[in-house]
């Protein structure tokens, strides 16, 4: 059960990430416990959940089953809109269902600026951060004046903005801003999660005929060279294969750009600023 040699990013606190890791939003109860178990005997050691996607336990069983060291896993579970005002008591909650005494990664889900809530929960994660059950923490679905705001009132920059970002939809803005403040960016859905064309599109499939991978390596590859973090959602064990096929290859500038001009500014996950989901 050798790991993977992923390389890691270095974040604003001193700690470091891996820069490939798998994610399982949307794995259904039942079934995570074999997709975790899957990606950690491949080799993948960054593991991705949160309270919202209810199989924290089972992340937990298949890290304890794996028998790997602690040390050598890098843990990332999030704060639920609902609980924003009780933090503390909701990050002890995910620790229990994972079994662990610390996570890597401590994410606020969504800003839901419209309740007002997300700086008291800021709050409360510096305090959590403090006792050094999280190593990290940082935030999800942040768009710039949210993230003024925690800057503004706190003076602690989050490690990390995780924010919808595919080539489809490139968040420029917010993306250079975050790069000026020194915040690693997470990309969910770095494939657009499977709900356009864009593995079809020239720019994707010549660049994947050129380089002999396929086109989700291609655009897994731009990210990569963009220093980003990925977690690609797959469940299936052969995926998780070729999804860490990113680093033995490098895309040229031209076939860079050719990938960059794809932006469209579409999303298909919700729009941050008006989610309210509680």
């Amino acid at each position: 059960m050798r790991a993977l040699q992923i390389p890691n990013l270095a974040l604003n606190d001193g700690r470091a990430i891996p820069q490939l890791g798998v994610g399982v939003f949307l794995v259904k109860p039942g079934e995570a416990q074999r997709v975790v178990a899957d990606a950690l005997d491949v080799g993948y050691r960054h593991i991705d959940t949160a309270r919202i996607y209810d199989n924290e336990a089972e992340v937990g069983a298949a890290i304890a089953e794996s028998g790997i060291p602690r040390d050598e896993l890098f843990v990332t579970t999030k704060l639920w809109n609902t609980d924003q005002t009780q933090a503390a008591a909701a990050f002890e909650a995910s620790l229990d269902r994972l079994g662990l005494d610390r996570v890597d990664l401590y994410l606020i889900h969504w800003p839901q600026a419209m309740f007002g809530e997300a700086l008291t929960a800021w709050k409360s994660l510096i305090e959590i951060a403090a006792t050094g059950r999280a190593t990290s923490i940082g935030v999800s679905n942040f768009e710039k004046d949210d993230l003024q705001q925690l800057l503004d009132e706190t003076g602690v920059v989050p490690a990390v903005n995780q924010i919808e970002l595919h080539p489809l939809h490139q968040r420029r803005e917010l993306a250079a801003f975050c790069a000026e403040q020194g915040i690693a960016i997470e990309a969910w859905g770095p494939l657009a999660q499977g709900k356009s064309d864009l593995l079809e599109r020239p720019a994707i499939t010549e660049a994947a005929a050129a380089h002999g991978k396929s086109p989700a390596q291609v655009v897994l590859r731009w990210h990569v060279q963009q220093g980003r973090i990925i977690f690609p959602k797959t469940l299936r064990r052969e995926r998780m294969v070729e999804n860490a096929g990113l680093f033995d290859f490098e895309l040229s500038a031209a076939e860079m750009a050719a990938i960059d001009a794809l932006d469209e500014q579409r999303n298909f996950g919700p729009d941050p600023r008006t989610f309210d989901v509680r």
